[in-house]
């Protein structure tokens, strides 16, 4: 009797799960199943939140009384190489749809495939640089078909669970805010074809701040909006753009602000947000915060801006984003003061689930990382070439290049980087003596050579492709154009590639003992109990750190992100590992952890 009722329960929960809506605009409302449906909408990306706490956000999503999830898609994390596709683990985008499904969450989804999102190249695969003459954003041929390859990939993992196939997804938006960058119609045209044909067959929408939208709408389609909060305006440049009618949605609703190293951490306090989250309400218009819970930009893939005679500024790890839900995914003062304007517009009877309270954090003594793996003792074998190669020329997507070449010393003079993208450290015979910096403008500096022949080594890191503008366009890393000594061209390069992708090549000595270049240092500390903690990088230099393996983000003294965010699900009772790359201070040995973060502390 028991099997028979699983059975028929299973059964039942099949019928469920195919069970099939209607979505669709009204001339003021979007309809869900015919009736007016308000989005109460908030942004999460699966890659910036690790898959084991994807359902925690979800459910503090629901509990903040949101009906809907928004996410982008990131091209270079499903497509890292050329025809290599990855949908699986923290890339499982169809799970952490159907996650949603399950917490009572509809999707907002955002392929584009350029998503800006201070994401490394807006999301573009490094490697669409390696095919010649391909423009990105544009009709050109190559692009085209590349895009194609991917979307047809996507519409693989989430076209079967758009609505009108029993799924979550409500609607699904084509470019992102293309009016700020052009106004090719014929590409969105193009754009919604390729979606078309790649199974996305429910609501498409376009989504540009209120400026730009003309520019970057396409008759037909939904014009969502960006940036603005007075219903009226909002009512009336949609109206300018839909022939004269609704719904209205304001797709990207900024309740704060990101950030980039060497400058503030962007705060905003709840109280200047709460009036127009009501007031948008109250109107009837449907909303998506960007973001709901920004979480952390992992590993390599923060993005920078950069415009003409303004600083490269390339983004922390930190994308908390002073968001409503903190880095680790706790509710904030922002999350209960939009909670309870969220609830005076609920339907009478509809009572919000408790929030879930605060996870517990730590603090962790003093750790001891008792192995160092110098760098230079680590390098792979090298390409040879007469010029400096970038890194697409290396076939690498981020990271560092180690550039070698051997000069005739007893002599001083001003070395130069032409073109220097991002970062470099600079050893003479493999002792530091010099870094230099794109934020600020630094490509030169005067070095003096020590008699014979000497070993010029220039570590060279990726700091982040630029993610939004005309630089897209012009976005190759390491040193893109020539060396110079003295005026005088630089020739002979080793190019050494340390992607950093895989760290358990690495081999160490025991001891501390470092030099004075860049290493990676090791230990282990012992947890009786697991919760979320946070790294303190305060008396460490610039780098990065794995915990068990996972990489936890960039760290930088320059600030304000001064701790790294420990997720509890990726530590263990018992023996952790700890590795730390560190570029400035090789003597480093001592690390602690607290429970709670330092996100704004500027050196």
């Amino acid at each position: 009797m028991a099997l028979l009722t699983g059975v028929i329960m299973m059964s039942q929960l099949n019928v469920n799960a195919q069970a099939k809506h209607t979505f669709a605009y009204g001339d003021t409302d979007f309809l869900l199943d015919g009736k007016p449906f308000q989005m109460i909408s908030g942004e999460i990306h699966y890659p910036r939140v690790p898959r084991e706490a994807w359902r925690a956000r979800m459910k503090m999503a629901k509990a903040m009384g949101l009906n809907t999830i928004g996410t982008y898609v990131f091209w270079n994390l499903h497509e890292p190489q050329k025809g290599k596709f990855d949908f699986t683990g923290n890339n499982d985008i169809a799970e952490f749809v159907r996650i949603a499904q399950q917490e009572g969450l509809w999707v907002i989804l955002r392929p584009s495939p350029y998503v800006c999102a201070e994401w490394e190249f807006g999301g573009y695969p490094y490697w669409l640089q390696n095919e010649k003459g391909l423009v990105v954003r544009s009709k050109e041929e190559k692009y085209l078909k590349e895009y194609e390859t991917y979307i047809k990939q996507v519409g693989k993992q989430l076209a079967p669970l758009q609505v009108n196939h029993g799924g979550n997804i409500l609607m699904v938006q084509i470019e992102n805010e293309y009016g700020s960058y052009a106004s090719d119609k014929d590409y969105l045209r193009i754009n919604e074809k390729l979606f078309k044909e790649a199974g996305f067959d429910g609501l498409l929408y376009t989504c540009d701040p209120a400026g730009d939208l003309a520019k970057g709408h396409l008759p037909g389609m939904l014009p969502a909006i960006n940036g603005i909060d007075n219903p009226a305006r909002i009512k009336r440049i949609i109206n300018q753009n839909h022939d004269g009618k609704g719904p209205y949605y304001v797709a990207e609703w900024y309740p704060a602000w990101f950030d980039w190293w060497g400058t503030k951490h962007h705060t905003v306090p709840a109280s200047q947000y709460s009036v127009h989250l009501d007031t948008v309400l109250a109107a009837g218009i449907s909303i998506n915060m960007y973001m709901f819970h920004g979480g952390t930009t992992r590993g390599f893939m923060n993005g920078a801006n950069y415009k003409d005679e303004s600083p490269y500024e390339p983004q922390i790890s930190s994308y908390d984003y002073d968001a409503p839900l903190d880095e680790a995914g706790n509710a904030t003062p922002k999350f209960m003061a939009f909670r309870q304007v969220i609830e005076k517009h609920l339907p009478a009877g509809v009572k919000l689930p408790t929030v879930p309270e605060a996870k517990p954090a730590m603090a962790i003594p003093s750790i001891s990382l008792k192995q160092t793996g110098t760098l230079l003792a680590n390098l792979p074998v090298p390409k040879l070439s007469a010029k400096p190669l970038t890194f697409e020329d290396l076939n690498q997507a981020y990271g560092f290049v180690l550039y070698r070449t051997t000069l005739q010393g007893g002599k001083n003079g001003i070395l130069k980087l032409q073109q220097l993208r991002d970062y470099a450290i600079v050893m003479v015979n493999g002792k530091e003596i010099g870094t230099l910096d794109r934020r600020i403008k630094q490509d030169s500096m005067q070095i003096g050579l020590p008699a014979g022949k000497v070993t010029l080594d220039i570590l060279v890191e990726n700091m982040g492709r630029v993610n939004f503008g005309k630089y897209l366009l012009q976005n190759k890393k390491g040193i893109t154009e020539k060396v110079l000594f003295n005026n005088t061209e630089v020739s002979g390069w080793k190019m050494y590639s340390l992607p950093f992708s895989n760290i358990s090549t690495i081999k160490y000595q025991p001891g501390t003992k470092a030099g004075n270049a860049p290493v990676v240092k090791k230990g282990t500390f012992n947890l009786a109990k697991v919760a979320d903690t946070y790294l303190d990088m305060r008396e460490w230099g610039k780098g990065m750190v794995w915990v068990n393996g996972h990489n936890l983000g960039k760290y930088w003294s320059i600030g304000p992100q001064q701790t790294l965010y420990v997720p509890v699900e990726w530590l263990k009772k018992g023996v952790n590992e700890i590795e730390v790359l560190e570029l400035l201070k090789p003597d480093q040995t001592k690390l602690t952890a607290l429970d709670k973060p330092i996100l704004n502390e500027l050196r």
